[in-house]
């Protein structure tokens, strides 16, 4: 299977003191958010959500955490099985504590990390002629076009065949129903403010 997982989150930033791993190799294992709230970390609720849909464990395969914040996403996603992450912020303090927490974890080994803007690595992506089987996007709130980054990961076809897009969202915020290739298959309300749709590029289907 593979996987193109999309994170819009909601404008008000709780008090996280810090983060876990949910479940995988590194189940239980705390890592740092960054600090000064810079980013909105995902909570532990709603990340378990939705790797409950999209996986729960992958056999291998690669991921692309843009706006990767303290890269909890694609940290989560290795600790479940993915082969290798690379992870994208262009916050200083932000890519800090994406090394900091691979460090603690000893994931360098299976993680490069990039201080760079999410358009500009998409293009680096493609350069290299990489194809993810799982994509994060978790941009700032109402500063980023999400329609401009999916039409931009779709010009340059980085996602894998069969892929899924799930995107992370405050309830207020509408995604289409169609979109760049992309079609709505799924959308839960989880808590009182986010919701998570799921998008399909291929055959895969969800009840």
């Amino acid at each position: 299977m593979f996987y193109f997982v999309v994170g819009l989150m909601s404008n008000k930033i709780e008090e996280v003191s810090y983060m876990r791993v949910i479940s995988g190799e590194h189940k239980g294992r705390q890592i740092k958010p960054v600090p000064n709230q810079l980013t909105r970390p995902t909570t532990d609720k709603v990340k378990e959500a939705l790797f409950q849909i999209i996986g729960p464990f992958f056999e291998g395969g690669n991921c692309l955490d843009l706006f990767a914040g303290s890269g909890g996403l694609g940290i989560e996603a290795l600790s479940r099985g993915m082969d290798k992450a690379i992870f994208v912020d262009k916050h200083p303090k932000a890519i800090h504590t994406i090394h900091e927490n691979l460090r603690t974890l000893k994931l360098e080994a299976r993680a490069e990390v990039f201080r760079n803007d999410a358009f500009r690595a998409i293009k680096a992506a493609a350069k290299r002629e990489l194809v993810f089987d799982l994509i994060f996007l978790d941009p700032p709130y109402a500063k980023v076009s999400y329609q401009d980054l999916l039409e931009e990961i779709s010009k340059f076809d980085l996602l894998a065949i069969n892929g899924l897009i799930i995107c992370e969202h405050d309830k207020r915020k509408e995604l289409p129903l169609e979109y760049s290739g992309f079609k709505q298959i799924k959308s839960e309300l989880y808590g009182s403010t986010t919701t998570i749709t799921l998008f399909e590029k291929g055959d895969i289907k969800y009840e």
